[in-house]
């Protein structure tokens, strides 16, 4: 099993901050976004994870190489729990490159190759999971049950009209579509997706056909090719009956927007016994 990190985008959410700083490297405290993904698969047993980037992105890459000098200074000084928090990650991350911003779905398609003939987890920085077992996790435990891609989803009991929603299949283990933003009273269930994939090999062999038909559509309208996404290549595997949704067990944060930013932050401060001292104390003044 491999990880994919998905980490190209602009971040314009954020600005200014992601002028100059990519906003997965925006921290919850002092913990960067991409670090959780990390952490994660490693906890899942996933070592071997590849994260896709974009030319403005070289801090990730600095951020999991390892920095000599400090640890050099930091074991001089018998600073051991510095020296822990800058320790190289113990999975293998590698880095490639979406050179054009062309949508996730041509940026999946730029490790193709590395996959293989791996299954893979695919996650993306804005979703971020805090609780046990890790959802990596979760998703593997789904597909060993199913052999089939899988789909992270959680529940929402009221207003589902932002999101993805699931349509589950009258087995009550595979989704048969997803529908984007349904009106309120039109939705075909509760569940609703949220950022981490398991896909099966197959669903890259999709995703590139429907690459190439993305190509062809545009060289007939006579118009630059624009932004291709997932979404043909889940189709097709919903379709055949082959994706199964995984409901999440844990806390998911939202770091999408500055606002669910804030909220993850809180949270997780939350978490920490010597940070929530901290939000205790603004809200008693607060009153």
């Amino acid at each position: 099993m491999k990880g994919i990190i998905v980490a190209a985008g602009y971040g314009t959410r954020f600005l200014p901050v992601t002028k100059t700083i990519p906003k997965e490297m925006i921290p919850l405290i002092t913990v960067p976004s991409i670090q959780f993904i990390v952490d994660e698969f490693v906890d899942s047993g996933i070592t071997d994870i590849v994260i896709i980037t974009s030319r403005r992105k070289r801090s990730l890459e600095d951020y999991f190489d390892r920095e000599v000098e400090l640890e050099q200074v930091f074991a001089r000084e018998g600073k051991n729990k510095q020296l822990e928090a800058i320790a190289p990650s113990k999975a293998n991350i590698a880095f490639v490159r979406q050179r054009q911003m062309m949508g996730t779905g041509h940026a999946l398609l730029q490790v193709k190759a590395w996959v293989g003939s791996d299954a893979c987890v695919v996650a993306y920085p804005d979703d971020l999971h805090l609780g046990t077992p890790p959802l990596a996790a979760q998703l593997v435990a789904a597909y060993e049950k199913t052999g089939c891609s899988v789909l992270a989803s959680m529940t929402d009991p009221g207003d589902v009209s932002r999101y993805g929603v699931l349509a589950i299949a009258n087995d009550g283990v595979r989704v048969s579509a997803i529908v984007e933003k349904p009106a309120p009273g039109t939705e075909p269930s509760h569940e609703v997706s949220i950022g981490r994939y398991l896909y099966t090999p197959e669903f890259f062999d999709l995703l590139e056909e429907g690459w190439v038909r993305h190509l062809a559509d545009a060289e007939r309208a006579g118009k630059p090719a624009g932004e291709y996404f997932h979404i043909y290549a889940l189709n097709k595997l919903m379709a055949a009956g082959k994706v199964a949704y995984c409901p999440m067990v844990g806390q998911r944060l939202d770091t999408g927007e500055p606002a669910g930013y804030l909220d993850a932050v809180l949270r997780y401060a939350d978490s920490q016994s010597d940070l929530r001292a901290v939000i205790d104390r603004f809200v008693a003044n607060r009153k």
